[in-house]
């Protein structure tokens, strides 16, 4: 059966100072790097192992990737990197403490952009210090002002037909390193979850989920491997 695990990169700098991320690129605390390799270790202990990975092009995703192959000793597998495994773009939100915006805005509203499955952030404003028009990981792509979840879906997803369902097919072993967004998007898929549900599902930092899948990538079985 191909064997498909998905990794939310570690605690990040901004997870720690409870701020939206979305696109903007920061890195892991030490946290974070150790989640990593604590899940490449249990992988490792598990006897699971892979034969190629993907990942998004921004910094906690690659680095949390690097730090669990190598405690695998799997550095040297190839790697494949691209935007459509980024997070959810916050827009306007980016950058802001989520506490100080409930104080603001109330409680209801902040969930609503958090949680709800098609309603985005108001957009980001041209000229912000955190626009990534400008980012050269981006040129010739469209940079998004902000995004649902369902806009998520909508980048994630065809992603997933075209360059990781064909690997799967082939029985390859794949791992993905991503973000709560963009895993909620692929566990949403992989598991049948309802628009209303998935609103309610956390996926936490550094803890690999494990789908063990059958010929026609139906989903038998997914757990965290730390339950196992």
């Amino acid at each position: 059966m191909p064997t498909l695990v998905l990794i939310r990169h570690g605690q990040s700098a901004w997870n720690l100072e409870n701020r939206f991320t979305g696109w903007w690129d920061v890195d892991v605390t030490e946290v974070g790097a150790e989640e990593a390799r604590a899940a490449g270790r249990l992988l490792r202990e598990r006897g699971l192992d892979f034969d190629l990975a993907f990942t998004s092009v921004l910094t906690r995703a690659v680095k949390t990737l690097n730090f669990a192959l190598e405690e695998m000793g799997r550095l040297w597998l190839p790697v494949e990197k691209d935007w459509r495994l980024n997070e959810r773009h916050y827009g306007g939100l980016t950058g802001l403490n989520k506490q100080e915006m409930t104080e603001r805005v109330g409680a209801e509203q902040v969930k609503i952009w958090r949680r709800s499955f098609d309603i985005p952030p108001p957009p980001i404003e041209s000229g912000s210090e955190y626009d990534l028009s400008g980012d050269r990981r981006y040129a010739g792509i469209a940079v998004p002002a902000t995004e649902s979840l369902k806009d998520t879906i909508d980048r994630v997803l065809p992603y997933w037909e075209s360059r990781i369902v064909p690997e799967l097919q082939a029985g390859k072993r794949v791992v993905i390193s991503a973000h709560g967004n963009s895993l909620r998007a692929l566990v949403k898929h992989l598991s049948g979850i309802s628009d209303e549900e998935i609103a309610g599902l956390e996926i936490p930092t550094g803890q690999p989920i494990v789908y063990e899948l059958d010929k026609g990538l139906e989903a038998v079985d997914r757990y965290y491997l730390k339950d196992r």
